[in-house]
């Protein structure tokens, strides 16, 4: 595929997802996988290796996030169902301001997403967003882009977060200097995201939440302090594995009780005992609505779980195409220095939808050229992989399973999630690359 081709082919399968699923109404996952299959012949994959692609690319998505959505999707219902939602929610706005509600909310996912990804800390918060918008009627879609750009700004940009460690591997660097760098440019691009998100968010349309919760009276919600402890105990195990595995390899001289750790702080098993705390906060009669709880849980995650999938095949479909790296060859010979490894890693991430790959792929990519963009120094290193975290945050968009994550665990419409969370990673990776180049500018 040529180059101009390659950009023609993604801009138009994304306008046929946004045209299917906002004006024709279409369920979403068909029109991922309409478009998937689209992309496939349009760029004339083998038509026996179509199925294959497609399903690699549900698989691939299941493996990473398929329990997680469950067990979360269930940790959630259970919340709500006991009232430990509104709890937390009645908590916090006895601390803030309603009107300052998405600044806590932002507040909260910056300092969560360090230690645990992006999808996980929405998955566990979400609960407590909709309790919150319920509560204090800030529209949903100003609540979950300020929630998810949050995440998302640590998650890009903040070792040990996969993408931008594995690119501390691949391109050498100081781990100290990219995390305390990385943190510094975290902060704006949180803050332009919230403020785009408090600014968009009020001009578009959103159902107002109106849960069962609501039906649970105020004496009978359970203890503030035992409503957090499902959310913020497997948080915490989450944390704490991340702090191990950076001093200590498991299995190898570790002690039983850091393996067990280790062992208890991978998300899925964190969320599992979540659900065990949650449990503990059932009232005498709502023991036998538990099982029925647990199952609403299941049915729940089954749409989620498909059009995430769904997201996965159209992005397992666009990599096959070979689509990123052919945009990629074409800027190799364009003298663009610190803006070269933003420019790949933005072209990765909207190809084919994974941070982390974007990153990973660009890494490869920038390494050898170093020296001929003037970034071989310490700090011109540190920028190059700063630069790449910048570009793997454009653009967040329907090829990506945390869009997904964002768009049904706060039911906005796909159009609602483009128009407010895609375009706030525009700005948030925009304004990086900005301030990473003005201290390019000032190294020099």
């Amino acid at each position: 595929m040529t180059t101009y081709y390659s950009l023609l082919l993604l801009i138009a399968s994304i306008g046929f997802i946004i045209w299917l699923t906002a004006y024709k109404r279409v369920n979403a996952f068909f029109a991922l996988l309409l478009a998937a299959l689209g992309v496939g012949l349009l760029s004339g994959q083998p038509l026996d290796s179509l199925a294959g692609i497609l399903k690699t690319g549900f698989g691939h998505t299941m493996e990473k996030i398929g329990l997680l959505i469950i067990l979360g999707t269930t940790l959630g219902v259970i919340l709500e169902r006991t009232g430990a939602t509104l709890s937390m929610a009645n908590r916090i706005l006895r601390v803030v301001d309603e009107r300052n509600t998405p600044l806590a909310i932002t507040l909260t996912g910056f300092v969560i997403g360090f230690p645990i990804f992006c999808d996980s800390g929405f998955i566990i918060l979400s609960g407590l967003n909709r309790s919150l918008v319920r509560k204090t009627q800030t529209p949903m879609p100003v609540m979950a882009a300020a929630l998810a750009t949050s995440l998302y700004a640590v998650h890009c940009l903040v070792p040990p977060h996969p993408g931008i460690t594995a690119a501390l591997g691949t391109v050498g660097g100081d781990v100290g200097l990219v995390m305390l760098i990385g943190l510094g440019l975290a902060i704006p691009a949180a803050a332009v995201g919230y403020g785009w998100s408090v600014w968009r968010g009020k001009y578009l349309p959103y159902e107002p939440v109106t849960d069962e919760s609501e039906q649970v009276p105020e004496d009978h919600l359970p203890s503030a302090g035992l409503s957090f402890l499902p959310v913020v105990l497997p948080i915490a195990l989450i944390a704490a594995k991340s702090l191990v595995l950076l001093a200590v390899t498991p299995g190898q001289g570790a002690g039983q009780l850091l393996n067990w750790l280790v062992f208890a702080g991978e998300p899925v098993v964190a969320l599992g005992i979540g659900i065990l705390l949650a449990t503990r906060l059932t009232e005498p009669h709502h023991k036998t609505e538990l099982t029925h709880w647990l199952a609403e849980g299941v049915d729940k995650a089954g749409m989620i779980l498909a059009i995430i999938a769904g997201g996965g095949m159209f992005g397992e479909m666009l990599q096959a195409t070979g689509m990123g790296k052919s945009l990629g060859d074409a800027l190799s010979g364009l003298p663009l220095g610190i803006f070269f490894p933003f420019l790949i890693a933005a072209i990765l991430k909207t190809a084919q939808g994974s941070s982390t790959v974007a990153v990973i792929t660009a890494a490869s990519l920038v390494t050898p050229l170093l020296s001929q963009l003037g970034l071989k120094s310490s700090l011109g290193t540190t920028l190059a992989i700063l630069s790449m975290g910048a570009g793997s945050m454009v653009v967040s968009h329907a090829n990506d399973a945390y869009f997904w994550v964002i768009s049904r665990f706060s039911d906005l419409p796909t159009a609602t999630t483009l128009r407010i969370y895609s375009t706030a990673t525009i700005g948030m990776g925009i304004t990086v690359q900005l301030l990473i180049w003005l201290l390019f500018v000032a190294m020099k």
